[in-house]
C-alpha cells in the first residue's frame, strides 16, 4: 500500500513520571521535525545526545534523538523517537512543538497499523503486539513473542499455499473434462486433503492453547451447601478469599479470583450452594450460580464425600449435565476424602463423567493432582516447545477453515462434484486469510487496532 501522507506523533511511555519519556513521530515529516527539535537529523540507527529546541530556539530539554528511515523502519516509514526526561510537564511541551510542526495525535494502535498496511507485519503479529504488553504470565509472554516473530503465521500460511495447489488442481480437473482419468476420484485429492484437514486440527490443537493462555480458563466451583467450595477456592488462590464458616449457604453471591497454575490464568468462581430455597437473596445468589456454571468452561463439581461416594446418583449432577450439554466439561471433585477414607489424589471412573479426584480442602491435599487435572483438561503442555498467542477470532477462522474443508471432503467422496468442492476450498482459504489479513474487512481492522494503546 501506498506510504500515508500524513506524520502522526504520540509519547510511546506509560504517563506519569518517570527516568526517561519517548514521543514517536511516523511519516513524511519526520525528518523535519528531528531536524528543528534537535538541531539536526542523526544518521540512521545512531543515539544523537543533544538539546531539544522550541519555536524561539530555547532548550526544553536534553536527550537522545535517533532517526529511523523508511523502508526500514516498524511502520515502514520515516520514524523518529525522542527520548526527553520523564516529567510529565517537560514532555507535554515537546509534544506541543511536534505538533506545531505538522504532525497529528496518533490514534491507539495507529503505528502498529501502519506497519500492517505497509506489509512490515501480518495480522496476527499486530495482535501478538498487543498481546505481548498485556501478558500478565511467563508463558502467555513466551507464547506471543512466539506469534510475534511469525510462528502462527507461518504455519497459517502453510496451510494456505496447501489449498491454493489443492484448488489448483481440481479447477484443472474441472476444465479437462475430456480426459480419460477422473482426477476427482484417483485418490490424490481425497488423499491432499485428508492431509490439510490433520495439519489444521493440529494448528486448532495449538490455538485453543493459546487462547487460554491469552484469555484464560473459566472454572466453575459449584455443589451443593457446606460441601467446601469455599474452602476449595482459599486453597487454590493461596490465601483466604471467601468466607468459610460451618453454616450452610455462607455464600450468596459469585466470587471471582484469578490465579495462574504454572503460567496458564484461571478465573475461577466460587458460587452459592446449589438447593431448593426461598430466602429471596439466596435464591438470586442460586440463579447467578447456574448462569456461570452454563458458561463455564469447566464445572467442578464439589461433593461432600462424607455424603456421597456416587455423585452420578445424585439429582444435581444430572441437572448440570443437563445445563451445560457437555459432560466433558464437568470434573468431579470429592472433597473431604480424609474423613470418608477414599485414597487422596486417586481418580475414580463416573459414568458419562470422563473426570474425578478425591481431595481435602481443609487438610490441602490432593491440590496438586486437582491442578494437573485442570491443566490436562485444558490440553496445555507447557514442557514442549511451541505454542503461540491465538484470540477468539482466531479459532473462529480456523473452525470455519475446518467445516469448509470438512464439506469439500463430503462433496468429493459422495457427490464427486468438483464445483462444490472448488468453492468449499476457495471459502476454507478466505477463512484462513482473514487470520493474517490478506482477507479481512475494514471494520474488524477498525476493532483490532483500536484496542491498542496510544503510541503503539
Amino acid at each position: 500500500m501506498p506510504a500515508s501522507t500524513d506524520t502522526i506523533c504520540a509519547i510511546a511511555t506509560p504517563a506519569g513520571r518517570g527516568g526517561i519519556s519517548i514521543i514517536r513521530v511516523s511519516g513524511p515529516l519526520a525528518q523535519t521535525c528531528a531536524n528543528a527539535i534537535s538541531g539536526l537529523l542523526p544518521p540512521p540507527r545512531y543515539a544523537h545526545y543533544g538539546h531539544f529546541y522550541n519555536t524561539h530556539h530555547e532548550i526544553i530539554d536534553t536527550g537522545l534523538t535517533l532517526f529511523f528511515p523508511g523502508p526500514d523502519s516498524f511502520t515502514g516509514e520515516d520514524v523518529v523517537e525522542f527520548q526527553a526526561h520523564g516529567g510529565p510537564f517537560v514532555v507535554d511541551l515537546l509534544l506541543q512543538e511536534i505538533l506545531r510542526l505538522g504532525p497529528r495525535i496518533a490514534r491507539p494502535g495507529e503505528f502498529s497499523e501502519r506497519a500492517f498496511l505497509n506489509d512490515k507485519i501480518d495480522l496476527t503479529q499486530a495482535e501478538a503486539i498487543a498481546d505481548l504488553i498485556d501478558s500478565d504470565s511467563t508463558e502467555a509472554a513466551r507464547f506471543a513473542v512466539r506469534s510475534m516473530q511469525g510462528e502462527f503465521s507461518r504455519l497459517v500460511n502453510a496451510m494456505i499455499d496447501d489449498i491454493i495447489n489443492l484448488r489448483k488442481y481440481v479447477e484443472a480437473a474441472m476444465d479437462f473434462p475430456e480426459e480419460d482419468v477422473d482426477f476427482l476420484s484417483s485418490g490424490d485429492v481425497e488423499q491432499k486433503l485428508s492431509g490439510i484437514i490433520g495439519q489444521l486440527d493440529q494448528v486448532l490443537a495449538q490455538a485453543r492453547q493459546g487462547t487460554i493462555m491469552k484469555e484464560g480458563l473459566s472454572v466453575v466451583i459449584a455443589g451443593e451447601p457446606n460441601a467446601g467450595k469455599s474452602s476449595l477456592l482459599n486453597v487454590l488462590a493461596g490465601q483466604s478469599r471467601a468466607i468459610v464458616t460451618e453454616i450452610a449457604g455462607t455464600t450468596r453471591d459469585t466470587l471471582r479470583e484469578h490465579i495462574n497454575i504454572d503460567g496458564m490464568p484461571l478465573h475461577i468462581i466460587d458460587t452459592a450452594g446449589l438447593h431448593a430455597s426461598e430466602d429471596l437473596v439466596e435464591k438470586e445468589g442460586i440463579r447467578r450460580a447456574w448462569n456461570e456454571i452454563r458458561d463455564a468452561d469447566l464445572v467442578l463439581l464439589l461433593v461432600d464425600s462424607t455424603k456421597y461416594l456416587n455423585v452420578m446418583e445424585t439429582s444435581l449432577c444430572q441437572e448440570i449435565s443437563a445445563a451445560i450439554q457437555d459432560p466433558h466439561k464437568i470434573m468431579v471433585v470429592y472433597n473431604k476424602s480424609d474423613i470418608s477414607g477414599l485414597t487422596i489424589g486417586q481418580t475414580q471412573k463416573q459414568d458419562t463423567i470422563p473426570r474425578s479426584i478425591n481431595v481435602s480442602a481443609k487438610a490441602q491435599t490432593g491440590i496438586v493432582e486437582l491442578k494437573e487435572a485442570i491443566k490436562q483438561f485444558a490440553g496445555l503442555n507447557l514442557s514442549t516447545e511451541g505454542g503461540f498467542i491465538a484470540r477468539r477470532r482466531h479459532l473462529d477462522a480456523l473452525t470455519l477453515c475446518r467445516q469448509n474443508l470438512d464439506a469439500a471432503l463430503v462433496q468429493l467422496t459422495t457427490q464427486h462434484a468438483g464445483e462444490l468442492v472448488a468453492e468449499d476450498l476457495k471459502l476454507a482459504h478466505q477463512a484462513l486469510e482473514a487470520i493474517t489479513g490478506s482477507y479481512t474487512a475494514d471494520d474488524l481492522l477498525g476493532e483490532i487496532f483500536t484496542s491498542f494503546c496510544i503510541g503503539k
